[in-house]
């Protein structure tokens, strides 16, 4: 208990006893913190206006209940040529989204996939 007193002072205790109380703290902690989930939106290269609406009002949706929005375009065969304006249809996507969240990640190319993360903002 005091370690530092003269002499040392301690306390016996039950060890199981011990170990319950500390593992039912550590379940209590746990129960308290929020998990914060990662969505995810597909693009496509070819994606029309309307599906860009109806998908922004799930992202807005996914980010105002505090999960985090991965954005992810999949470029096929030709489309593979294009990865600038496939950034550019990303970037637009993600722009859309900045009163509820904000670019966390940077688009960014990976094989024949662009894929950002947009976070909440605090509320």
């Amino acid at each position: 208990m005091a370690g530092n007193s003269n002499p040392a002072v301690c306390r016996l205790l039950n060890y199981g006893k011990f170990k319950y109380d500390a593992l039912k703290k550590e379940k209590e902690i746990k129960k308290s913190q929020k998990i914060i989930e990662t969505k995810e939106v597909r693009l496509s290269m070819t994606i029309e206006e309307h599906d860009i609406k109806y998908r922004l009002a799930n992202a807005q949706k996914f980010l105002k209940n505090g999960d985090k929005v991965k954005v992810s375009l999949r470029m096929k065969g030709r489309e593979q040529a294009y990865v600038k304006k496939a950034i550019e249809i990303v970037k637009d996507f993600c722009s859309r989204l900045s009163e509820f969240g904000s670019l966390d990640k940077e688009p960014e190319h990976v094989g024949r996939n662009i894929f950002a993360v947009i976070t909440p903002n605090k509320q």
